[in-house]
């Protein structure tokens, strides 16, 4: 959804989800894209719908936003997402990966999840997601929006590989409840023991699903993984809605998730960051290896720039909103890929994306939204707050 008025900045700006893209919307033909399994049980004739990864998800469904917000902060919501795992198996999965992706993969174990990164061969970021090791030559990349099986297929030439789709739709269960709603779904087999990404196979309700501690809030959460046609799509929302009434768990569209990812400073793909970034522009350098042996993208990253271009804004006047400018003194030096306003914070914060790098941290500079205002702000390491990332490893319970 993109608002034809908006600014249209240098890179491509994809799956915004800000308030103003809710009112920019056209009718699309819908055989293409992939209904989720679950709609039957949150349909609202108010839903505002998108595409991400070739599928549909609901970006507004009528509900109070700040509600379902402060809902995840404080217990727990459930979030039919969009995101698509892509299966890589066969003998030659192990090399394959670490030729795809900027991190080791051979000594993964089994039952690991990594974030990881796929570069193009100039060192751009193609594509984002967390793989997972199943089995010993088995493996799934959830990845984010983007043709990534694609890609995969293009560069599985002299591999004994197979990119297939194993038809999962994922749902994510993220707030501070999650682990005790997860408990119960699982006939307490999931507990305090499984530790952030960590993954395996646990009935749920008579299904045996695959269950990753993760998720795209920085919230403690999980991550479940429907079986394809194998899976019960409803039954299994039931029994997840069951396990989650008593903690107060409800159902919320993606815009609460936009808005604790933003502040959580998790990037979204072809949104915050693309091909023409590198992993070091966008502040993702600790994922990448360039000591593990050759892989796409690594002889231009040898001799990358390592400064970071992409950091925070905070504004205490104003929401920064994807396409606003950033000016120091009367230079505009940079832009904001997506915005959004900080309930926790009580500012509006985004993410700024700067030209060139430079000493910025720290820094006050004037933001000039798409509507011609001009507002004081100042500029942040990311993310916006819990730096040591305690809330999502379940070190910091405390109920905001």
């Amino acid at each position: 959804i993109i608002s034809p008025s908006a600014p249209t900045p240098r890179w491509r700006s994809a799956n915004l989800q800000e308030e103003k893209d809710l009112f920019f919307n056209v009718a699309i033909s819908a055989r293409r894209f992939e209904e989720s399994p679950f709609i039957d049980r949150h349909d609202t004739s108010k839903m505002v719908r998108g595409v991400y990864a070739g599928r549909f998800f609901a970006i507004y469904a009528g509900e109070d936003y700040l509600e379902k917000y402060w809902l995840l902060r404080r217990k727990a919501v459930i979030f039919d997402v969009a995101e698509k795992p892509v299966e890589i198996s066969g003998p030659d999965a192990v090399p394959f990966l670490d030729k795809v992706l900027t991190r080791r993969i051979s000594t993964m174990n089994e039952g690991r999840g990594y974030y990881a990164l796929a570069c193009t061969p100039q060192g751009g970021i193609f594509m984002d997601g967390v793989v997972f090791k199943l089995a010993e030559n088995r493996f799934w990349y959830v990845q984010a929006d983007g043709p990534f099986e694609d890609w995969l297929s293009a560069l599985s030439t002299g591999f004994d590989v197979t990119i297939s789709d194993p038809h999962s739709r994922v749902l994510q269960i993220q707030g501070p409840a999650s682990i005790a709603i997860m408990n119960a779904a699982s006939g307490a087999a999931i507990d305090e023991s499984m530790r952030s990404f960590r993954s395996g196979l646990f009935d749920n309700g008579g299904q045996t699903l695959y269950v990753s501690r993760t998720g795209f809030t920085n919230e403690l959460g999980f991550e479940i993984y429907c079986d394809g046609a194998n899976t019960d799509h409803l039954a299994l929302w039931d029994h997840l809605m069951a396990a989650g009434e008593p903690h107060g768990m409800e159902f919320s569209s993606t815009r609460a998730m936009t808005i604790r990812r933003i502040e959580g400073g998790i990037l979204g793909n072809m949104t915050d960051m693309d091909p023409s970034m590198t992993p070091y522009e966008a502040g993702l350098g600790a994922f990448v290896d360039l000591e593990k042996g050759d892989f796409v993208g690594r002889d231009a990253l040898l001799d990358a720039d390592r400064r970071t271009l992409l950091l925070g804004l905070t504004c205490d006047g104003a929401t920064p909103s994807s396409g606003s400018e950033i000016i120091d003194g009367d230079i505009v030096v940079g832009q904001i890929t997506a915005g959004i306003p900080s309930p926790t914070l009580g500012l509006g914060v985004g993410y700024a994306r700067f030209a060139k790098p430079g000493d910025w941290v720290g820094r006050e500079m004037t933001l000039r939204l798409p509507d011609g205002s001009t507002h004081a702000s100042q500029i942040v390491d990311l993310p916006f707050f819990d730096k040591e990332h305690q809330i999502v490893r379940g070190l910091d319970r405390t109920i905001p």
